[in-house]
């Protein structure tokens, strides 16, 4: 009768000594996770303090029609979760910008990390995290709290406009203007002409606001600027049509291009830059033309 022991399936330690079995009562080790690795190794990114799952965006190109930049937006994001909406508007205030909501704060980080800066449009884009919750994300996480989310942001809407010094140096202008025309009317005097003329710049919309158009209106060149010189100014963007200069106006051209989104390229990229020699140089000015 043979002595020595079966071969086992699985291999064992190569020791003459067989090591002692654990106590009955002994609790397994849990087993490794992936996220045990990347912590151990530093791989694991934490989630910012501030991380939500809206995100504010601006830096949009303005040119794009809304319902475009929208679709394009929710494609984009899509990638990094399922999209629950995207906010954006028309007027002047909100112009450039948009809010989109991702199903979680993870999905929302990771984007933030990944797509800053892309080029969406030719302009980069900018990404924060928002400081408020959506309407889309109040109605998945918590919908019977709906009411009382749009009675708050109503309340910080109406705060905004209150607090928003543009619109109370507005007021305080249109107000200045009405004691003016009061004063002068039970006087039975004319209005006068400084105070009219204050009425009319408050209903002005600034040059930076003026819609778009193909042709660009270029304010403070140097005394010394030539023609071929705007035009090699220009010439790096595309489409470039036209160079026009003013006779007697050295300080002002007009230049006009094929479209509107290539006028748009140029005066995005040079307006407010430093033009000219030295001590000579000054700050562009570059708006889009008054139409008609």
């Amino acid at each position: 009768m043979s002595t020595s022991a079966e071969a086992s399936p699985i291999a064992g330690p190569s020791s003459s000594t067989q090591a002692a079995p654990p106590p009955a009562d002994a609790t397994p080790a849990p087993a490794p996770t992936t996220e045990d690795a990347e912590m151990e190794d530093g791989t694991a990114d934490a989630l910012p303090e501030d991380a939500s799952e809206v995100l504010y965006i601006n830096n949009l190109n303005e040119r794009i029609k809304l319902e475009v930049m929208k679709q394009s937006l929710t494609t984009l994001f899509k990638e990094y979760g399922k999209v629950l909406g995207v906010t954006a508007h028309r007027n002047i205030r909100m112009r450039g910008q948009a809010f989109v909501t991702l199903d979680s704060k993870d999905a929302a980080a990771q984007a933030v990390k990944e797509v800053k800066g892309f080029p969406l449009y030719g302009k980069p884009m900018q990404l924060t995290f928002a400081r408020t919750r959506s309407d889309a994300l109040v109605k998945k996480v918590a919908p019977e709290e709906m009411d009382q989310h749009k009675e708050e942001r109503l309340k910080r809407k109406k705060i905004s406009r209150r607090d928003n010094p543009l619109r109370r140096k507005h007021l305080a202008q249109k107000e200045a203007a009405k004691k003016a025309a009061d004063t002068a009317a039970a006087s039975g005097e004319a209005a006068p002409a400084p105070a009219a003329a204050a009425a009319r710049r408050i209903v002005q919309m600034p040059d930076e606001y003026l819609p778009p158009n193909k042709i660009l209106f270029v304010q403070n060149l140097p005394d010394d600027t030539t023609k071929e010189a705007l035009e090699a100014l220009f010439r790096p963007y595309p489409n470039l049509a036209e160079v026009r200069t003013i006779p007697g106006r050295k300080n002002i051209a007009f230049v006009e291009f094929a479209d509107e989104a290539s006028s748009s390229v140029a005066r995005d990229a040079l307006h407010n830059t430093k033009y000219g020699e030295g001590d000579a140089s000054l700050k562009l000015k570059v708006t889009f033309a008054k139409h008609g």
